[in-house]
């Protein structure tokens, strides 16, 4: 087993990864150095491109930065990142006349999804739900109705929406028109 990621990729790469997310998640190299277990210098010369880590080491920094060692590792292709206008299949449930289309592919480990939603004119309110996270909703065509812990929300194109998804909430289109949502949120089943 290679012990350190030299052939996985390339020293300034792995660290200018590292050091892009520690800036963004505007971390010291201090910091990011005792939660991996690893010492500050140490860190240092990963993130200039003088060191290489170990598995174990990576692993450590992956950890304080709160993500997996995939993310340094991996390098984006079209079928981990880009799903294509033409390649788009809807599909629905037996309980709704909604349309859903996946806008993210289905690959583990990610903590979005985005989905397509095409609902029918005139439609019926939702069963009201709640579950672990949060969502996010784009109106682009169309105008619907958002119910939010008892609340009403009409919503035309345009318009958006965030919540936790722990309130109760429904949606429905009273419109005369199809309308088209985007949905985002933590993975979950509809």
């Amino acid at each position: 087993m290679v012990s350190t990621l030299e052939n996985v990729h390339s020293s300034s790469e792995l660290g200018s990864k590292i050091r892009a997310l520690r800036q963004r998640l505007k971390r010291t190299l201090d910091e990011t150095a005792t939660a991996a277990g690893i010492s500050k210098p140490f860190l240092s010369q990963v993130e200039r491109g003088l060191a290489s880590p170990s598995l174990t080491s990576l692993k450590g920094i992956a950890g304080a930065l709160g993500v997996t060692m995939q993310y340094f590792v991996e390098t984006p292709s079209e079928e981990r990142s880009v799903c294509r206008a033409d390649q788009l299949k809807f599909f629905s449930f037996a309980n709704s006349a909604n349309l859903f289309a996946r806008l993210t592919n289905s690959t583990g480990g990610r903590q979005l999804e985005s989905i397509l939603v095409r609902l029918p004119p005139g439609q019926r309110r939702s069963e009201v739900t709640t579950h672990a996270g949060e969502e996010f909703l784009y109106v682009i065509a169309g105008q619907m109705v958002l119910t939010l812990e008892g609340k009403t929300f009409e919503l035309h194109a345009g318009d958006s929406a965030h919540y936790e998804s722990t309130v109760p909430h429904a949606w429905m289109n009273n419109g005369n028109i199809e309308t088209m949502v985007v949905w985002v949120g933590t993975p979950r089943l509809f």
